[in-house]
C-alpha cells in the first residue's frame, strides 16, 4: 500500500502539470483578458485621447469663423446727438486666416503625431505586461493545483504509515519513539496541506482579477516560439522591438518639436482677417432720413512682430530643451533596464530549464529511494524515521519539479516580452476575433474639423468580478489524482 501510494503521487504529479484532455487553454486565458482586462481597455482609451492632440494641435493653423449679436436698449440719450434711436439689433462675423505662425503650428502637429506612435507603442507595452501576468497566474494555478495534490497525497501516505506504525507498536513490533515521529512527521504535513490550499485560493483570486473568470480546468501550456539560442541575438532582437524602448526613442523625438514650437515665440505672426457687420435701429430713429439699418464689411492683413515678452519665450525655450534633455536621457535609461531585463529573463529561464531536467532525476531517485528503504524496512535494516525522511525527500524534489516547469515558463515567456514577441498578434490572438487596431480610431478624428462631432458617452467594457463566487482550493476530479 505504501509503495502504491508513492506512485500515484509520482503520477499525480505529471498528470497535473499534463491537464486534462477538454480544459481553457493559455491561449483561451490570454484571450479573455485581451478583451476584458481593464487596465488594458484604460491604455486604450489613453491611446484615443492622445490622438486627439493631433487635431487640437493642427486647428491652430486652420481658419477660425465667429459671430455675434447685440440688442441694445438706450434708457437716455446725449442730449447733443442728433440721432436718438430707443434701442438698436446689431450682428457681426469674424473670419480670420492664419497665414505664418513662425513654424508653431507645423512643429507642433509634428510633436503630437510622434506622441502617439510613442503611445502606440506604450500600448504594445501594456499587452506584454497584461499577458507576462496573465501566463504567470495560469502557471501558477497549475502548480499551486500540483502541490495541493501532492501534499494531500503525502498526507494520505502518512496517515496510513502513522496506522501500520501505531498497530506495529501495539504488538511491540516498533517503540513510542516511532509512532511520535510518525504523528509529528503527519502533523507537518497537514499543516504545509493548509497553507498550500491557501497558496493555490490566492493564485485562483489573482487569476480572476487579471482574466475575468474564474479557473477551470487548465490545459498544459503550449511550448514557447521564437525562443532566442544565445543572449546577444535577444538581446539585440529587444533593442530593436522592445515597445518600451520604441516609445522613449519617439518621446524624445516630440521633445526636439517642442524646442522649435517654444522658440516660435519669437518669430512674427501673419494673419488674414475679414469683418462683417449689420445694425439696425428697429425704427426708433428721431431723423426720417437716416436710415434704420447699415452693414459693414472689412478685409486685411495682420502683422504682429513680438519686441519684448519679459523673456518669457527663452524661459520657454530652455525649458524644452531641459525636457529634451531628460527625453534623450530616458532612453539610455530604458535601453539599460532592457538588457538587464533581457540577460536576466534569459538566465532565469536557462537556469530554470536545467532545474527541470535535475529535479526529474531526483523524482526518479527520490521514488526508488523509498521504495528501497521501504523494503529495507521490511528485514530490519531501516527505521521508522529513515522511511519518513525518505518520503519527504520524494515531496521535496516533486514540489522542486513542478515549481521549476513553472519558473521556466514564466521566465520564457518574460524574455519573448522584452524581445517585443509577446503581443496578440504574435500569440495567434486574431483566431478569437479582430485584433485592437489603434490606427482606426486615429484615421476616424485626425480630419475630423467639426466643432459639433460628438461620440458617445463612455461605459465601462470591462466585466466586473464581484459575482464570481470566492475560490477554493478543490483540485478538478479529472486531473488524474484518482486513477
Amino acid at each position: 500500500m505504501p509503495r502504491r501510494s508513492a506512485i500515484v503521487a509520482l503520477l499525480a504529479s505529471a498528470c497535473l502539470l499534463a491537464g486534462p484532455v477538454r480544459a481553457d487553454t493559455l491561449k483561451d486565458a490570454l484571450a479573455s483578458a485581451y478583451t476584458e482586462n481593464p487596465t488594458l481597455e484604460a491604455a486604450r482609451a489613453q491611446l484615443r485621447a492622445t490622438d486627439e492632440n493631433v487635431v487640437i494641435q493642427r486647428a491652430s493653423g486652420l481658419p477660425s469663423a465667429s459671430t455675434s449679436g447685440t440688442y441694445t436698449e438706450f434708457l437716455k440719450q446725449n442730449s447733443a446727438s442728433f440721432i436718438a434711436p430707443d434701442r438698436s439689433l446689431s450682428a457681426s462675423v469674424d473670419l480670420t486666416v492664419p497665414l505664418y505662425q513662425g513654424g508653431a503650428v507645423r512643429n507642433g502637429v509634428r510633436a503630437a503625431e510622434t506622441r502617439v506612435e510613442a503611445g502606440r507603442a506604450d500600448l504594445r507595452g501594456t499587452e506584454s505586461m497584461i499577458f507576462s501576468q496573465v501566463v504567470a497566474a495560469y502557471m501558477d494555478v497549475i502548480r499551486n493545483e500540483a502541490i495541493v495534490g501532492l501534499s494531500a497525497n503525502n498526507v494520505q501516505v502518512l496517515e496510513v504509515n502513522f496506522q501500520a506504525t501505531s498497530d506495529r507498536f501495539e504488538i511491540g513490533d516498533l517503540t513510542r519513539t516511532d509512532v511520535a515521529q510518525s504523528e509529528a512527521r503527519l502533523s507537518v504535513a497537514r499543516g504545509n496541506l493548509q497553507s498550500a490550499e491557501a497558496n493555490l485560493i490566492t493564485a485562483r483570486e489573482r487569476y480572476v482579477e487579471l482574466i475575468g473568470k474564474a479557473p477551470g480546468e487548465l490545459a498544459p501550456p503550449p511550448p514557447l516560439p521564437g525562443l532566442p539560442t544565445d543572449v546577444d541575438t535577444a538581446v539585440q532582437i529587444a533593442l530593436e522591438n522592445n515597445p518600451d524602448l520604441i516609445a522613449a526613442l519617439e518621446r524624445a523625438q516630440a521633445s526636439r518639436y517642442d524646442i522649435n514650437v517654444a522658440g516660435a515665440g519669437r518669430m512674427p505672426t501673419v494673419e488674414a482677417f475679414s469683418t462683417g457687420g449689420y445694425q439696425n435701429f428697429l425704427g426708433t430713429l428721431s431723423s426720417p432720413t437716416t436710415p434704420e439699418a447699415s452693414t459693414t464689411a472689412q478685409a486685411g492683413l495682420r502683422l504682429r512682430l513680438p519686441l519684448f515678452q519679459g523673456g518669457r519665450v527663452s524661459a520657454r525655450e530652455r525649458q524644452a530643451q531641459a525636457n529634451s534633455q531628460a527625453a534623450l536621457e530616458q532612453v539610455v535609461a530604458t535601453e539599460r533596464a532592457i538588457i538587464a531585463q533581457v540577460r536576466g529573463a534569459y538566465s532565469t529561464w536557462r537556469a530554470a530549464s536545467a532545474i527541470v531536467l535535475s529535479s526529474q532525476s531526483a523524482v526518479d531517485a527520490a521514488s526508488l529511494s523509498l521504495e528501497g528503504v521501504r523494503a529495507e524496512n521490511t528485514v530490519g535494516n531501516r527505521t521508522i524515521l529513515d522511511i519518513l525522511n525518505a518520503q519527504q525527500e520524494l515531496l521535496n524534489a516533486q514540489v522542486e519539479l513542478v515549481t521549476a516547469r513553472r519558473n521556466a515558463y514564466v521566465a520564457g515567456f518574460t524574455l519573448l516580452a522584452a524581445m517585443g514577441r509577446a503581443e496578440a498578434r504574435d500569440l495567434g490572438l486574431a483566431d478569437y476575433g479582430p485584433l485592437y487596431d489603434p490606427a482606426v480610431n486615429y484615421d476616424r478624428v485626425r480630419g475630423n474639423v467639426w466643432d459639433w462631432s460628438q461620440d458617445e458617452d463612455p461605459v465601462t467594457q470591462s466585466a466586473r468580478t464581484v459575482d464570481i463566487p470566492a475560490q477554493d482550493a478543490e483540485i478538478p476530479r479529472t486531473t488524474g489524482l484518482e486513477q
